[in-house]
């Protein structure tokens, strides 16, 4: 039986998933700040948080 939320495998996985996004992101260009990183920041961290 599972404890908590981060025992599931499915929120492992969508965790995993925003640290590569954040990964990514870094290395988009600055002027794309406030455009497109923060909205696929966003829309990740949406998916574990959501599970939570």
């Amino acid at each position: 039986m599972l404890k908590n939320y981060k025992e599931m495998m499915v929120w492992r996985k969508s965790y995993r998933l925003y640290l590569g996004i954040y990964k990514i992101t870094k290395e988009y260009p600055q002027s794309e700040r406030y455009g497109l990183i923060s909205q696929m920041r966003r829309a990740a961290l949406s998916i574990p948080s959501n599970i939570a």
